[in-house]
């Protein structure tokens, strides 16, 4: 796996600073959105062929980054 931050940038004028994929306006959250929705990588490279395998393993592993970094507050 390269280094997410190949394929990763935050830039305040785009997207209101929030993560995505480096030349595109596609955001981290849209990636997880359709994991979570049981996309296979294959289908998101179908749904957006400007991206490699490489860059939706990168949104992947930031986020599994940043969410190790929270501070998770349990409810209830």
């Amino acid at each position: 796996m390269n280094d997410y931050s190949d394929y990763i940038v935050v830039d305040p004028q785009i997207c209101s600073g929030k993560p995505i994929l480096r030349g595109t306006r596609i955001m981290v959250k849209n990636i997880l959105g359709m994991m979570a929705g049981g996309y296979s990588i294959e289908k998101i490279r179908e749904t957006y062929p400007e991206l490699c395998t490489e860059a939706i393993q990168a949104a992947l592993e930031y986020a599994s980054i940043i969410i190790d970094e929270e501070q998770i507050v349990a409810h209830g």
